[in-house]
């Protein structure tokens, strides 16, 4: 049989374009379908000891005690693309595999040094060396698990009552503008921005 090098070469190109098109579609539909609410609030108390561990309860209150898992999950279901609800939840999966494997244990049964070395992983799995290239995977893929809950787990906390009051320094009534201000030691972070 005689083979012809360009029925060949097109051959291997369609078959690799039709391999990486299907790759791209899996992809794709696995990102936007929709998630069930009740796969979140299966989870709430996964995402409160990771809320806590992120601000953790010490003479301030942590973010356990100020029900920032309320807010994350309220966020996530009302307020997020489908895309980003998937690899938040995608992101749970793979935490929950991760502490299985590495510590054999549950992450509620985990330390806090273990937490944290667990919170340290998928923070630096999310972040690529160059910022170039995590702009771009932020763009077309959507923030990474741990990116989303870090500032879901900040904004819910300087957002709560506990957080506004005892946790930040509230100023209700601002005063006159001041540019330059000194800090006093152990003083507290704004609570406005």
């Amino acid at each position: 049989m005689l083979v012809n090098r360009r029925t060949s070469i097109k051959s291997i190109l369609g078959l690799s374009f039709i391999g990486a098109s299907s790759f791209s579609v899996y992809k794709w539909i696995n990102c936007h379908h929709t998630i069930d609410p009740d796969s979140f609030l299966s989870r709430k108390e996964l995402i409160a000891e990771l809320a806590e561990t992120i601000i953790p309860s010490t003479d301030t209150p942590g973010a356990k005690e100020a029900k920032v898992e309320n807010y994350i999950i309220n966020i996530l279901l009302n307020c997020t693309a489908s895309v980003e609800q998937n690899l938040f939840l995608n992101g749970l999966t793979e935490l929950e595999s991760y502490t299985e494997r590495q510590f054999q244990r549950t992450f509620f049964n985990c330390s806090v040094n273990d937490r944290n070395k667990i919170l340290e992983y998928f923070e630096q799995r999310g972040v690529y060396k160059y910022t170039l290239f995590n702009k771009v995977s932020n763009r077309l893929l959507g923030k990474s698990f741990f990116s989303q809950l870090k500032s879901l787990t900040i904004d819910g906390y300087c957002l709560s009552q506990l957080g506004a009051t005892r946790g930040l320094a509230y100023d209700y009534i601002p005063g006159n503008y001041a540019a330059c201000i000194s800090l006093i030691p152990n003083q507290k972070s704004w609570a406005t921005k």
